[in-house]
C-alpha cells in the first residue's frame, strides 16, 4: 500500500534523476504535486522529464564542474527540498597495473563528493529555512566489499558531508539526512553484482541468492520501493530527523 504525501506548492530538485533511484524519487515527488526540477549529466534527463506528470523542468549538467553548476542552476529560485542523488558506481580494484585506474577513481570522487558539494553550495542560500537536504549514500557506507574503494569511500564521505551540514544548517531549521539503499535493481547495481560474481567465481544468480539470503526480508528492491523514504524525510513527518544515515535494505545491515 503506497503512502500518501502532498508536496503541492513545494519546490524540489533531484539530481541524477534520468534513471534508477533518482528517477524513482523524482516520480514520487511529481506524483505528490511538487514543483519539480530534475538534473542529470546526459540528454536522457529531457526524456525523463517528459515521462513525469506535471510541468517538470530538466537541466543537463556535469556536477563535477563548479562553474557549470553555478551557471546551470542560476535560474533556480527558492527551494524547499534538495535531493543530492547523482552518483557514479564503478569498480576500482587495486591491480598495480591499470594506468587508467586513478582516472576512474578520481571521476567517482569528482561526482559523488565534489559534485554533491558543488550543487549544495550553489543552492544553500536558496533553500528555505526549515527546508530539507537529502543525500543518497549507500549501505556500503556501513560496510565494504573488495574492488570498489572509490565508490565506497565516496559513500562514507557522503555521510560525513550530511552530518557536517546538519550541524551547520541546523540554526536555519534545515534538516539534512542521508538514505542508505541496499540492493536496488538499477543498471549500476546490477553491473556491480556482475563484477562481484566474476571476482568470486560465482554465477550472478548464485550471488543474488546469497545477497537475498543475508537479508531479513527476501527479494531485491525496485527504485519505487525506496522513494517513500525520501518523501517522508522531506515531509512534516521528518521534522525531528536530522543528521541521520537511514538504511533501507530489507534488513541486510542492522545498524
Amino acid at each position: 500500500m503506497s503512502v500518501s504525501f502532498d508536496f503541492t506548492g513545494k519546490s524540489v530538485l533531484v539530481t541524477g534523476a534520468s534513471s534508477g533511484i533518482g528517477f524513482g524519487v523524482a516520480q514520487g515527488f511529481a506524483d505528490a504535486g511538487a514543483d519539480l526540477t530534475i538534473l542529470s549529466s546526459t540528454d536522457a534527463v529531457f526524456d525523463a522529464a517528459e515521462k513525469l506528470p506535471g510541468d517538470v523542468k530538466a537541466i543537463k549538467c556535469d556536477i563535477s564542474n563548479a562553474e557549470m553548476v553555478t551557471e546551470s542552476l542560476r535560474n533556480i529560485g527558492n527551494l524547499d527540498v534538495l535531493v543530492n542523488n547523482a552518483g557514479l558506481e564503478r569498480p576500482t580494484p587495486l591491480t598495480g597495473e591499470n594506468p587508467n585506474g586513478n582516472a576512474v577513481f578520481e571521476r567517482i570522487v569528482a561526482i559523488n563528493i565534489t559534485g554533491t558539494q558543488n550543487v549544495t553550495d550553489a543552492l544553500v542560500n536558496r533553500i528555505s529555512d526549515g527546508g530539507r537536504i537529502i543525500i543518497t549514500s549507500s549501505i556500503w557506507a556501513r560496510m565494504a566489499v573488495p574492488g570498489f574503494s572509490a565508490y565506497i569511500a565516496s559513500k562514507h564521505a557522503n555521510v560525513g558531508l550530511m552530518r557536517t551540514w546538519a550541524k551547520e544548517l541546523g540554526p536555519r531549521g534545515i534538516r539534512v539526512n542521508a538514505v542508505c539503499p541496499g540492493w536496488v535493481k538499477t543498471a549500476p547495481a546490477m553491473n556491480s553484482l556482475k563484477k562481484l560474481a566474476e571476482e568470486s567465481g560465482q554465477s550472478e544468480q548464485e550471488l543474488e541468492a546469497e545477497i537475498i539470503a543475508a537479508q531479513a526480508l527476501g527479494g531485491l528492491m525496485e527504485p519505487a520501493d525506496i522513494a517513500d523514504l525520501y518523501l517522508f524525510l522531506a515531509s512534516s513527518g521528518g521534522a525531528n530527523i536530522t543528521g541521520q544515515a537511514i538504511n533501507i535494505d530489507r534488513g541486510e545491515v542492522m545498524s
